[in-house]
């Protein structure tokens, strides 16, 4: 267990703290100007010896809160004084965030600014969290609350950015995605199975002066019996972790069941907590076994009358797996009980017959009235970006197209087209559809269908184009229409075309 307590988010202390960190304008730009992007990018590999470098004498307020809080060192408590005179050494303190010997303030917490872009521009919170494995020099303890990883910073990139009623952060952690969906909902439940990860979650909710998110303790679905919301989301401890009294368990990733049963559960479950026409979202790891694909396991896990729609990003052998959850605890290969735990991790994967494990996202909705469920399961390695309005414009082509494709269409400003010759050729070998944001997808199309989407700029109608391309290519215009119509509906689907207004 953690050696420190947890935080006491008292109103007025965390007000306080929020205006001398505004004060002191101890935000991502300013600090990175501080010491050099070279130094900033160092800290994310787990190097702060740069950034130690670059502010080496400078005794100012952001050095000092810099040092504090980014890197989580002690400093001389005059200085820290100084930096926070609004709340005082003994306000921090008193918040659970530090302790002072002598005449040194020595952190218990981290405190870093972490900005965010989403459909209403950009915005930074400060989000704080315990203090990780270089600030405390050895492995993390079990209980540990994290700060804004990368799963964290990957669910919020692909939360569908709509508005509604009553969300609920399932899992929270030290909060991050609670607050990025308290933007679109008018009221937010977030829940943990642990009070310490709920004591950070509501001291950010305080710091960042956000005030329409609730807390609940208890274990999965549990805090929220017989309740329905319009969109849950989860970052869930969905780490595959052998169950064993010599591997760790770290709250924040691990979830106490066999394999993959705890993603599996939440996907039986949220179901009945979704209100017609809600949506859910997770990140989760799924097994392939004894020859049966993750993904079809997955598939097999989701009703048949609910939309489903799951984007695997990364597929990794149990021995990749294994390493790098282990190395995610603090441990390397230099360890004495790095070969212990690989030993356990490999031993769980064989007993279950594991390949190989998957992660990416999945997202469930409930439709509001029947119709054919979307089942959409892929995998898609390419960077991407935007995810979240891709996912939403995506379900929303899938009802538009529920009733027929649109009357007129628009080809996306994003996409472009190539065309490759070979040497000496008049006509292409190959033309493509690229998509510049969202999936990034890129088609493989035919002349007729590259001549159907450059001509959709609004004027002519879908099937005013479709006969002026049966008469360019002398086909007749039903064996023409039968070949484009499924894939215009695949584009319009993946965004490569729209319905005119």
């Amino acid at each position: 267990m953690s050696d420190s307590p947890a935080p006491v988010p008292e109103p007025l202390r965390c007000a306080a703290l929020a205006a001398d960190l505004d004060a002191a304008d101890f935000r991502s730009e300013p600090l990175r100007r501080l010491w050099g992007e070279e130094a900033d990018d160092a800290l994310g590999r787990g190097m702060r010896e740069p950034i130690l470098r670059a502010i080496a004498g400078d005794g100012g307020v952001l050095a000092t809160l810099g040092r504090l809080f980014v890197l989580g060192m002690p400093q001389p408590t005059s200085r820290v004084a100084t930096a926070v005179p609004r709340l005082g050494v003994s306000g921090l303190v008193a918040l659970g965030l530090a302790t002072v010997d002598g005449d040194s303030v020595a952190p218990t917490a981290l405190i870093r600014p972490q900005s965010f872009v989403d459909a209403d521009g950009v915005g930074e919170w400060w989000i704080a969290s315990d203090l990780d494995e270089v600030a405390l020099g050895t492995a993390l303890p079990p209980d540990h609350v994290l700060g804004v990883g990368g799963a964290s910073r990957t669910l919020a990139e692909i939360i569908l950015p709509v508005e509604v009623e009553r969300a609920l952060d399932l899992g929270t952690g030290c909060g991050i995605q609670a607050l990025l969906v308290a933007r679109y909902a008018r009221s937010v439940v977030a829940t943990d199975i642990s009070a310490r990860a709920l004591a950070y979650a509501e001291l950010n909710t305080r710091l960042n002066g956000v005030s329409n998110i609730s807390f609940r303790r208890g274990s999965m679905f549990e805090p929220v019996a017989g309740e329905a919301f319009d969109l849950v989301v989860s970052n869930p401890p969905f780490v595959i972790t052998p169950r064993s009294e010599h591997v760790p368990e770290y709250e924040y990733r691990d979830g106490g069941l066999v394999g993959d049963s705890l993603v599996e559960q939440f996907i039986r479950t949220v179901p009945s907590h979704l209100t017609p026409g809600g949506t859910a979202q997770l990140l989760g790891n799924w097994e392939s076994r004894d020859g049966w694909s993750g993904l079809d396991r997955l598939a097999a896990w989701v009703e048949g009358d609910l939309d489903l729609w799951v984007i695997e990003r990364e597929e990794l052998t149990p021995l990749s797996y294994a390493e790098l959850w282990i190395r995610d605890g603090g441990t390397t290969p230099r360890d004495a009980a790095f070969t212990p735990l690989l030993t356990a991790w490999l031993d769980d994967f064989e007993r279950r017959a594991v390949s190989s494990v998957g992660f990416g996202y999945v997202l469930l909705r409930r439709p509001e009235a029947a119709s054919d469920p979307l089942r959409r399961i892929e995998k898609i390695a390419q960077p991407v970006s935007g995810v979240g309005a891709a996912l939403r414009d995506g379900l929303a082509a899938h009802d538009l197209l529920a009733s027929g494709l649109p009357k007129t269409l628009i080809t996306a400003s994003d996409v472009t087209e190539a065309r490759h010759l070979l040497p000496g050729a008049d006509d292409p070998s190959v033309i493509e559809l690229r998509q510049g944001g969202g999936f990034a997808r890129t088609r493989s199309v035919d002349p007729a269908l590259a001549g159907f989407v450059g001509a959709c700029d609004g004027d002519l109608t879908v099937m005013q184009i479709a006969a002026a391309l049966a008469d360019l290519f002398e086909v007749p215009l039903g064996e023409l229409w039968a070949d484009l119509e499924p894939r215009i509906r695949s584009l319009v689907f993946d965004g490569f075309l729209t319905a005119a207004d």
